[in-house]
């Protein structure tokens, strides 16, 4: 049972993440590095997106209308496909170098298997969002995520049902949970479609827990096909119990090698989740060292964020960027890895 001065300590911790982020002045994630060799940062050079959404959400209104997707699950993980159109703001391009996009359209979509026949002859970006996400929030970090690294592949957003909410840190790790076999169903159909390049992975906080596991359990059912078909993975703060994470990889086999670690000792996120996981050392603020005995690549972004909480340098810090770009355009496929180089951009 716990004791009410541990309890009283947690629900203060994630009060005091709440009043972090609720502080506008200091809110903002600053780089501290250039932006990517040749990328535009003109305003107004983003392009306008269409993504790919699975999502694990119940749909409101049919998905038709805002907010199309919400904090609901649906019956026995059900998984629907959505084509998410979105704009990039008409606005200046913030500090990070990357445009902010708004939602357009939604349209829900036909079988897995039938919408990703749309990755035939491109690379795929696959992203997992993080606690704390509506499905809008989501799709929009998907598509800045993409404009960010400069992928020109089709990308992907997996997107299970967080409540969109600071307080509900718990609601959110269990549906993530509950969501890890939809996203190896959705894993497995596009490593199906067989035109279909490389799948590459980036996900971020929370969304790396299921992601780990629907890694081991894809590994532990088709061994050395999702080796090969599987880019790069990036897991970008990683909220995992770093003793579980230590005991799943000996299970993921040559899937290992292509994991990158982004890190940060002063991810304030991450100090509040190992409070209200009972002190547990989280992957994302785990020392490098510790990382790279297992076989990982680990880049640390300790002190390269300006912003209280630290917890989105792979959005808002262009070198954490760079590195993702560089992770992502490491695989060698026969369609190469969907990457714009820096002439081409």
């Amino acid at each position: 049972m716990v004791s009410d001065a541990a309890a009283l300590s947690r629900r203060s911790a994630v009060r005091g993440l709440a009043s972090a982020a609720a502080a506008p002045a200091l809110a903002g994630c600053a780089t501290l590095l250039a932006t990517p060799p040749g990328a535009d940062t003109r305003p107004g050079a983003a392009q306008p997106l269409a993504v790919l959404v699975a999502t694990t959400r119940k749909p409101v209104g049919g998905g038709r209308a805002r907010p199309w997707f919400g904090p609901e699950r649906t019956r026995g993980n059900t998984v629907t496909l959505a084509r998410v159109r979105l704009r990039p703001s008409d606005s200046d391009l913030p500090p990070s170098g990357v445009a902010d996009f708004t939602v357009t359209s939604v349209e829900p979509g036909p079988q897995l298997a039938g919408l990703f026949e749309e990755t035939r002859g491109r690379d795929v970006l696959l992203y997992v969002h993080g606690y704390n996400q509506t499905f809008e929030q989501a799709v929009v970090d998907g598509a800045r995520l993409t404009q960010g690294i400069g992928f020109a592949g089709q990308t992907v957003v997996f997107s299970w049902p967080s409540r969109g909410s600071l307080f509900d840190y718990g609601y959110d790790r269990e549906s993530a949970a509950q969501s890890r076999d939809a996203l190896v169903r959705v894993l497995e159909d596009l490593l199906a479609t067989e035109a279909t390049g490389r799948v590459n992975l980036v996900a971020h906080s929370v969304g790396t827990m299921v992601t780990t596991e629907a890694l081991r359990n894809l590994y532990e059912k088709r061994g050395a096909y999702a080796a090969d078909r599987v880019g790069a993975i990036v897991l970008a703060s990683p909220d995992i119990d770093m003793d579980a994470f230590t005991a799943a990889i000996p299970q993921m086999g040559p899937l290992v090698a292509k994991i990158t670690i982004i890190t940060a000792i002063d991810d304030r996120a991450l100090t509040v989740s190992q409070i209200v996981n009972g002190g547990t050392v989280r992957v994302g603020a785990a020392q490098k060292t510790q990382l790279e005995k297992l076989g990982l690549l680990v880049i640390d972004g300790s002190l390269k964020g300006w912003g209280v909480l630290n917890h989105d340098l792979f959005l808002s810090n262009a070198g954490i960027r760079q590195a993702i770009h560089d992770a992502v355009g490491g695989c060698r496929g026969f369609w190469g890895c969907g990457m714009l180089t820096p002439a081409e951009r």
